[in-house]
């Protein structure tokens, strides 16, 4: 049998990204652990750690839209090698504030916006140049789905670097390693042999383009209704991870690294998430698959919510982190082989609106819901909202199949009047 899980490999420049990448993003995932650490240090509230995934992640939703036209509109290697470089000093920055010591929660909270206006630039930029990276348009599917793999790998190995290290050589350190990361992807982008761009005459200005962009969004239902249920998503259950630090240092009694352990098994599901999608062979239902791993990743929260035995609720963890890595790849994958490819920036920032623009909003409100209801009942609620987006995936499908059926039907009957 045939292995195709490595299939994208066999691009050049995808092996340059994927290995600069790797490097970047275990940095990035050790910066997103140590913050929420401080931020949970210094204020012990809730409220604070959803405020903070609000200023990280809100400005990419202000400004994704603006990415995705400057996506369509530039060549997108030099937007993303300028947003890498934008990165590198922004965690620069932010390694310095720490490590001199003298630092307060605002200037954690201000450098995170700047974070996530980059972010709104990068995302569409990225997702759409992953395309041009490969040589065999068949192996797409795959190279996004090892993307995830790389991207929850990282997510596995960087909270538990970041736990020992915060323990061991504090949180500056932490910073400071994530700065240096983006050497690496820095270096695989130089390193790439892309085609030449081509620009192109655009007839419409930025205010028509995103119109475009909208326009199409409506005329093509089927990728509509998977960036509404990413972002209801991402709006009401992803902000979940705003509450693993207290799960962590309250209800589990642990330190830093109990946290890093906490958020590692989570990528571990993630990314045995991201393998099994890399694996499925071509033409598998993705719909249904989003559909049944919403439900999986709301069971699994169900379970976490109230378990207090530490080992069992790293399994619980796991399992969602399984279920949680459909909403995010297959989605992607599910857009970018269906979009037309002069549309494909704009779309994608529609996707990065609804995955980062919404969680900010959902981390103000989990935080404060948590306040009032307690965090392991807010929790609980999280895991049976996604149970109902599940079954909402399914409904659509079935109401999408029966859709099929009748235009069929009547074709066959248009094709009997006329013989």
């Amino acid at each position: 049998m045939k292995i195709t899980t490595f299939n994208a490999f066999k691009s050049r420049n995808y092996r340059l990204y994927i290995t600069g990448q790797s490097v970047s993003l275990i940095g990035t995932w050790m910066q997103k652990t140590a913050v929420s650490w401080v931020i949970y240090s210094l204020t012990h509230s809730t409220f604070m750690l959803g405020l903070t995934l609000f200023a990280s992640q809100f400005p990419s939703f202000l400004f994704s839209l603006m990415g995705g036209v400057v996506s369509d509109r530039y060549d997108r290697f030099k937007v993303l090698l300028g947003t890498q470089i934008a990165s590198m000093v922004q965690a620069t920055i932010l390694a310095v504030l720490i490590l001199l010591g003298h630092y307060a929660v605002w200037e954690i909270l201000a450098l995170s916006v700047l974070l996530g206006i980059i972010n709104a630039f990068d995302v569409p930029a990225r997702q759409a140049l992953v395309f041009e990276m490969i040589d065999d348009k068949k192996d797409l599917p795959n190279a996004l789905a090892l993307n995830s793999s790389m991207v929850n790998l990282s997510r596995l190995i960087g909270p538990a670097i970041a736990g020992f290290v915060l323990e061991t050589m504090g949180d500056g350190t932490c910073f400071l390693l994530n700065a240096l990361s983006f050497l690496a992807v820095i270096g695989s982008l130089l390193m790439m042999r892309l085609p030449k761009y081509m620009g192109t005459v655009h007839a419409k200005n930025v205010i028509g383009e995103l119109k475009d962009g909208f326009e199409y969004l409506k005329k093509t239902p089927s990728i509509a209704f998977i960036i509404l249920m990413l972002g209801l998503i991402s709006l009401f259950v992803l902000p979940y991870s705003t509450l693993l630090p207290v799960y962590a240092k309250d209800i589990f009694k642990g330190t830093a690294s109990t946290f890093g352990v906490l958020d590692s098994v989570i990528g571990l599901g993630a990314f045995g998430g991201a393998i099994f999608l890399a694996s499925l062979k071509a033409g598998s239902n993705l719909k249904k698959i989003l559909a049944i791993n919403t439900l999986v990743f709301g069971a699994g929260l169900i379970l976490f919510s109230h378990e207090g035995n530490y080992p069992l609720a790293l399994v619980f963890a796991t399992v969602a982190g399984f279920g949680m890595m459909s909403q995010i790849t297959v989605s992607n994958t599910l857009i970018q082989t269906t979009v037309e490819p002069h549309m494909r920036g704009r779309v994608i920032s529609y996707y990065a609106m609804a995955f980062f623009g919404m969680q900010p909003l959902g981390g103000l409100l989990i935080g404060s819901v948590s306040k009032w209801i307690g965090t392991p009942d807010t929790m609980l609620a999280e895991g049976i909202i996604a149970l109902l987006i599940g079954v909402l995936h399914f409904r659509f499908l079935r109401r999408e199949k029966l859709r099929k059926q009748q235009d069929i039907d009547v074709a066959e009957e248009q094709n009997m009047q006329i013989a």
